[in-house]
């Protein structure tokens, strides 16, 4: 299956683009996985993958997620974030691929994933940090968007006026670990434009 997704004679390449911030180890490489290679694996993961809406726990109130989720990973991996929480399910050879690719670029391991799919421009992501305590001290998480690029915003903690726009195309690779979590957060907003779907996987080690 890995030979299968990854046959294509697409250029790809782990070329690295360091994002200067404060309190902060972000890396952006642009172009990890060919156009092939990601046009291919979103096709997959939007057919494969057990997609859910979850409700979620804002301010005391339930509301719909405006996206759609999955948690996979190793056998009993729990992942607890706004009130709910998350039973791995089983790895997919698809999620195995991206894995293997991204852990020998990121020199670090994952043993689980959250997959995010956005179906248009009012599914979104609120602020938030990737801090929770099963993530230990200094997480590594490693994200892979494919499909419609999107803009990755972030802010400062502390200090509110240092933001940063990150967009995210297909088949690009951000390494957020160190302190980042600790000071940044970070969102995708919803959009007027029309634009398509996207796949968002981020990696992570959980506890």
């Amino acid at each position: 299956m890995t030979e299968d997704l990854f046959s294509s004679a697409d250029e790809c390449s782990d070329a690295l683009s360091r994002i200067e911030m404060q309190d902060a180890d972000v890396t952006l490489y642009p172009f990890l996985f060919s156009q092939a290679e990601a046009n291919q694996l979103f096709a997959v993961l939007r057919r494969d993958i057990l997609w859910r809406q979850e409700a979620i726990r804002v301010y005391g109130r339930v509301h719909q997620q405006p996206r759609l989720t999955a948690w996979y990973g190793e056998p009993n991996t729990v992942y607890s974030y706004s009130g709910i929480t998350l039973n791995a399910t089983p790895w997919i050879p698809a999620l195995l691929a991206i894995k293997e690719r991204i852990e020998g670029v990121a020199q670090a391991t994952f043993n689980s994933v959250l997959l995010n799919l956005y179906r248009d421009g009012a599914d979104s992501m609120s602020w938030h940090a990737d801090d929770e305590a099963e993530l230990g001290r200094n997480p590594v998480i490693g994200s892979v968007s494919l499909g419609q690029s999107r803009v990755l915003q972030l802010k400062h903690k502390t200090d509110k006026a240092n933001r940063r726009n990150i967009p995210l195309s297909n088949g690009s690779f951000l390494l957020m670990q160190g302190p980042t979590q600790h000071h940044w957060l970070h969102c995708i907003a919803k959009s007027r434009q029309p634009l398509g779907e996207r796949i968002n996987l981020t990696f992570r080690f959980v506890l």
